[in-house]
């Protein structure tokens, strides 16, 4: 959905006003988050650090692999909480123009149907064709591929589509929400201000906490159904503070202001030295055995947690600022 402005600083689809201009920082942001997403993969696949369809060997040695988890870890802080904090902006822009109804229509035309295609057909093709067990013997394809239907695992094989499956969740949450409160509830607030200091800080707090009691109980490397639930606490939060954000008109305030260039220079600086300390006084991810950074009740999990969610922050408010002012 594209992205507009009106005088106001409010998105346009929330807007009466018809002098609109398009916020081209918006495009040029999620553009590259998506480039850092093909980027995380591409890691992936080297750094043998995550999960992928294929892992190219040999596996890389540690000092390479501490290079890697520098790397991956700084993108896996931020990245997907900006795109669902994007996409909670404009899911309540869009549902402000539909009824819930048309809403979740429209949302699962562009999310479901999609995410259905492949599930039920490109995955099975990568992991049967042109991957193990099937590779060349195309006589088992047809039994393997019944398999994959009847035993359930075609509910777990969203692949990168998981992002489209959980938005398609979270637009079937909002749209109930909006049916159980009124509309002319919905939008007879008016304008908040941007988010002070003692609020970014507050919602750290909030997102540290979540991640941590989360991880207790689905670690890091765990998944339900393909949703790697260790970092959905921050998913969950970026979307419903986007949401926000599109309601109170505070999107474009916030990236312009003095808060999110500070934030995103202690990011940028602070978070590489934080991590780089982190792995310095507790030692690198083990190799093989239990991975105490990955979650439970200890100061490895709670550290990496606090760091995650810091940086991850600053980063996401720092990539704003920075798009908003120089590349709109």
């Amino acid at each position: 959905m594209p992205p507009n402005q009106d005088p106001r600083g409010l998105p346009a689809e929330a807007s009466s006003s018809s002098m609109v201009r398009r916020l081209a920082w918006i495009d040029n942001l999620r553009t590259l988050m998506i480039v850092l997403v093909v980027n995380m993969h591409a890691c992936v696949t080297y750094s043998h650090i995550g999960s992928w369809y294929r892992m190219e060997g040999p596996s890389p040695s540690m000092p390479v692999k501490i290079v890697f988890y520098l790397w991956q870890g700084h993108l896996q802080a931020f990245f997907m909480g900006v795109l669902f904090f994007l996409a909670g902006v404009f899911a309540h822009c869009s549902l402000q123009r539909r009824q819930p109804v048309s809403f979740l229509l429209e949302r699962g035309r562009r999310l479901g149907l999609p995410s259905l295609f492949y599930m039920l057909l490109l995955h099975p093709f990568i992991v049967y064709v042109l991957l193990a067990p099937a590779a060349g013997n195309w006589s088992a394809l047809p039994r393997l591929y019944g398999q994959y239907l009847t035993s359930g695992h075609v509910l777990g094989g969203s692949g990168p589509m998981w992002f489209a499956l959980a938005l398609l969740l979270f637009s079937v949450v909002l749209a109930g929400k909006r049916v159980w409160r009124s509309a002319a509830l919905e939008q007879s607030g008016r304008l908040s201000q941007v988010p002070g200091t003692g609020a970014l800080l507050g919602f750290a707090f909030v997102l540290v906490s979540s991640t941590f009691l989360v991880r207790l109980v689905q670690p890091l490397g765990t998944n339900v159904l393909n949703f790697q639930l260790g970092f959905f606490a921050q998913y969950v939060a970026a979307f419903v503070v986007g949401v926000a954000a599109g309601r109170q008109g505070w999107l474009d305030e916030l990236a312009a202001s003095r808060r999110a260039r500070v934030a995103g220079w202690i990011g940028c600086v602070g978070g590489p030295l934080l991590l780089t300390a982190i792995a310095v006084l507790g030692g690198p991810p083990p190799e093989g055995g239990p991975d105490l950074y990955a979650g439970g009740w200890n100061v490895r999990a709670l550290a990496l947690a606090v760091w995650e969610q810091c940086a991850g922050l600053g980063l996401a408010l720092g990539a704003m600022a920075w798009f908003q002012r120089k590349w709109n």
